[in-house]
């Protein structure tokens, strides 16, 4: 009989103790990704009519809730196309405006095109798909997702992408 040394008893012992469990987590997986699309799982957003392209004005946040009323967001028509971007010069994106840290709510900033929170100061860059400049957030804000209609002209928010702060899921 061969002695075991202590680092691979508890290797292999540790291992064992997975296998059961593997199992079963497997199982709840196959079953969460069966109700998933490329981006997440696949929640029913209110379509929402946030704005009218022609009505926006260049670097300045409007305000608005989006999927429900406990959920602050702001719009902002850039001026030049950005990622993400929808209307008719791809330049009008929006965010949820609050922070992923600690909840705080966000303020925009017009001279350096970001937002801004106050209580922890993280920073994140709206002309880049709301990416995580610097601060205690360690993730990008997320992203409102918007349609656009040529006719009318009509900016509606239609979905987020990532999850909104203090949520298991963005509705409610």
């Amino acid at each position: 009989m061969s002695k075991i040394s202590r680092r691979n008893f508890l290797k292999s012992s540790g291992a064992a103790a997975a296998i059961p469990l593997m199992g079963s987590a497997g199982n709840a997986l196959a079953k969460e990704n069966s109700q998933r699309s490329d981006t997440g799982i696949m929640l029913d957003y209110p379509a929402t009519t946030v704005g009218n392209s022609s009505q926006l004005p260049v670097n300045q946040a409007i305000n608005f809730h989006f999927p429900d009323d406990n959920s602050p967001c702001a719009m902002i028509r850039m001026g030049h196309a950005v990622p993400g971007g929808v209307g008719p010069d791809k330049d009008i994106v929006a965010y949820s405006i609050l922070c992923n840290h600690m909840g705080c709510p966000l303020s925009y900033d017009r001279p350096t095109r970001t937002f801004k929170c106050a209580c922890h100061f993280s920073m994140f860059d709206s002309e880049k798909a709301g990416q995580m400049v610097t601060g205690q957030a360690t993730e990008d804000l997320p992203r409102i997702l918007l349609s656009y209609d040529k006719a009318s002209g009509d900016i509606k928010a239609i979905g987020v992408d990532g999850l909104i702060f203090g949520r298991q899921a963005n509705v409610v």
